[in-house]
């Protein structure tokens, strides 16, 4: 089995990593390191949680290790664009880590903070910068950063990227980035766009992919609920109470109805917290440290937690919304079954979401297993509201209020505990009891996520 050693990273890598839980490098380091330390550029495809950050930055802080003098003001010697804020604090994180007793100086740029301490923080230079694209073109614009002296590139996440808008600030920025240059890509799928911008930006790139697109995760257990949008709430509830002290993650659509759920999970005694588009970058920050230090147990959080979140304790993933890309929900799930734990993903789907549901099953390949409820009757998905036309109500709502979505399929009345026994869909595995009992069946994982607010975060 190959070691971080024999893949000749520097002995200064390789001592913070012994204080590391990466014990052994993952089948996309191993592909990549070599390659990335020959100065090639690279496309590299996995799905999320396969060690993508260490897998670009340990090569590259070794190729910065050899220079042995300091940026010179203003000058970044290697740029990292990332989709999210939470992305780019943990990418940051990790390289902090691994450039501990070194000289190689790490630097962090997002949106929701303040500009003047991150235009001071440039002013001598730095090593590595790792900015989300809209604030870095903030600080171009104000010529509080230089990117003339950057020899290096990584575009991290960068179908999410893609699909957040950010191909016109990435060829804003790339004009401002030597032609000649190393350049890598890291994305968890490969749409025909991601193909474009790798013609476009890459030299000849050496192409890694350990996993195809949409491949399962195997440890995590998935089932779908069916579900009135007005019932969600008190079956959450019900979820939740079936497993107290157990971290949970629940992904709402929007921002607004994410803080409306989240406020009526505190007002019904729950330890929770919310990270969505309108909170601030401090907000959100404070939030992630308490979700993870075990100071809460319940997170309720749109699209911008579904890449870019380490939280080996999260055990259950519920989608309270499903979502409108359906690779998203694979990287939504795959925030639980970390560090190789196990994990369960329940999906609520109300009948204006059958669409959405088929749409991830169809990339998942399979099925996901029935836990509760029937699946929606054409004419009642044909009733149901569009996505963007009231749907559902106020969280917690008096079910069939609000929510212009008829009777279940056969008459069955719309409070919960008076459903039949949840039938299993043809291909499905034996159903369980709404809201407990048996766990449901493996799968899911990889793809991109569905803009949250502006198109440039803050």
């Amino acid at each position: 089995m190959t070691t971080f050693a024999e893949l000749g990273l520097s002995p200064k890598l390789l001592k913070a990593l012994e204080k590391t839980n990466l014990q052994m490098p993952t089948p996309i380091q191993v592909e990549s390191i070599p390659q990335i330390m020959k100065g090639r550029d690279l496309m590299g495809l996995a799905q999320t949680g396969t060690g993508k950050t260490a897998a670009f930055g340990l090569p590259l802080l070794h190729r910065l290790l050899d220079i042995g003098h300091p940026p010179g003001p203003k000058n970044v010697r290697a740029l990292i664009l990332a989709p999210t804020r939470e992305l780019v604090t943990q990418i940051s994180d990790n390289l902090t880590i691994f450039t501990k007793g070194t000289a190689v100086k790490v630097t962090t740029v997002v949106g929701g903070a303040s500009l003047n301490r991150q235009a001071m923080a440039l002013a001598r230079g730095t090593d590595v910068l790792v900015a989300t694209p809209g604030r870095l073109i903030d600080l171009l614009e104000r010529g509080d950063v230089s990117l003339q002296a950057t020899g290096y590139l990584v575009l991290d996440e960068a179908d999410h990227m893609l699909d957040m808008g950010f191909i016109h600030a990435l060829r804003k920025i790339a004009k401002h980035i030597p032609v000649k240059r190393q350049t890598l890509l890291f994305s968890a799928t490969m749409p025909k766009d991601i193909e474009e911008i790798a013609s476009t930006y890459l030299r000849d790139p050496v192409r890694v992919q350990v996993a195809p697109p949409g491949k399962p995760i195997e440890k995590i257990v998935q089932g779908v609920h069916f579900i009135p949008n007005g019932d969600k709430a008190k079956l959450l509830e019900e979820y939740l109470k079936k497993h107290p002290g157990e971290q949970a993650l629940v992904f709402g659509r929007t921002k607004h109805g994410s803080e409306k759920l989240c406020k009526l999970l505190a007002a019904w005694g729950f330890t929770v917290g919310s990270i969505h588009g309108n909170k601030s970058q401090g907000q959100r920050d404070r939030t992630l440290t308490d979700f993870r230090n075990g100071q809460m147990d319940v997170l309720v959080a749109t699209d911008v937690a579904a890449r870019g979140i380490d939280i080996p304790g999260v055990r259950h993933v519920y989608n309270y919304d499903l979502p409108n890309v359906p690779e998203n929900y694979v990287h939504r799930i795959g925030r639980t079954a970390r560090a190789g734990a196990e994990g369960n993903a329940v999906a609520f789907c109300a009948p204006a979401e059958m669409g959405e549901l088929q749409a991830i099953e169809k990339v998942l390949k399979k099925p996901i297993p029935v836990i509760g409820g029937a699946p929606w009757a054409a004419d009642i998905v044909a009733a149901a509201p569009k996505p963007n036309q009231n749907r559902g109500g106020r969280p917690g709502g008096r079910p069939g209020h609000g929510n212009g979505q008829g009777k279940p399929q056969g008459g069955r009345p719309e409070h919960k505990s008076q459903a039949p026994k949840p039938q299993p869909r043809q291909g499905a595995k034996p159903a369980r009891p709404a809201g407990g009992g048996q766990s449901p069946t493996r799968s899911g994982n990889a793809g991109k996520p569905r803009p949250q607010g502006n198109r440039r975060p803050a």
